[in-house]
């Protein structure tokens, strides 16, 4: 038995009523007669009303104002000297070439350029980093064994 136009028409109508009463988004029928399908195949994003603006948080202390600062003018961030060694990777962080041996650096310690400053694992890979610079290294900012991103500063060498 083959479908008439209308009254396929009036058929895909019923089950158009069915899909928007029901709340469903998509419908697809189909028998050995005919296929039908209704309603979008993606879901429409949630219309969210707008967050009310958020109320001045109680507790919180002024900032302190330093000496030489003019009123008002937000704090100075302190300004360090020297050269920063990056994360050429990312991986693990480590600052001795095994767990029984010392680290390959400490602060206080004059490096060279072309020596080992620590090593980055990274896909079951030691990665040894150098120097690129002469100098004392005054700051080491990475505990051994932490992940580290690609460019994360690692140490500073004055």
């Amino acid at each position: 038995m083959q479908y008439e136009h209308n009254e396929l028409m009036e058929v895909t109508k019923e089950y158009i009523k069915i899909l928007k009463e029901s709340g469903l988004g998509y419908l697809r029928l189909k028998n050995d007669k005919f296929e039908i399908e209704l309603g979008e195949k993606q879901q429409p994003m949630p219309n969210f009303p707008p967050m009310p603006p958020m109320p001045p948080m109680s507790g919180m202390q002024p900032p302190v104002q330093m000496p030489g600062q003019p009123a008002g003018a937000p704090p100075k961030a302190e300004v360090k000297s020297g050269n920063v060694v990056t994360s050429p990777i990312v991986g693990t962080f480590y600052a001795s070439p095994s767990p029984e041996k010392p680290p390959f650096v400490t602060v206080g310690k004059q490096v060279h350029k072309g020596d080992v400053l620590f090593i980055i694992e990274s896909m079951k890979l030691m990665n040894e980093v150098t120097s690129e610079f002469d100098g004392v290294v005054t700051e080491i900012m990475a505990e051994n064994a932490d992940t580290v991103e690609f460019g994360q500063p690692i140490m500073r060498i004055e």
